[in-house]
């Protein structure tokens, strides 16, 4: 078996080849672009509960951290709820 030269291929077919699809470039733009865009528009309305902080330490409304009930502290105080026989 005779070795035949190797074929030369242009130089913008390798290059092509080594890039991912354009539909899968633009699909990744466009959730950039989106994210983006979501990132400003929460950044530009603010903090959602400007009160509220995390829950370590004592106080605030930040939901009992060491509250072994589980009902996340204060629950009892809230207007509208009945406590008992499954009303």
């Amino acid at each position: 078996m005779a070795d035949a030269p190797p074929v030369p291929r242009p130089s913008g077919v390798t290059a092509r080849s080594l890039l991912p699809p354009s539909a899968l470039c633009g699909f990744v733009l466009l959730l950039v672009l989106v994210f983006a865009l979501s990132y400003a528009a929460g950044s530009a309305a603010g903090p959602v509960a400007p009160g509220m902080h995390g829950t370590s330490g004592s106080g605030g409304g930040g939901g009992g951290g060491d509250d072994p009930s589980g009902t996340g502290g204060g629950m009892e105080d809230m207007p509208g709820m009945r406590h008992g026989s499954g009303e």
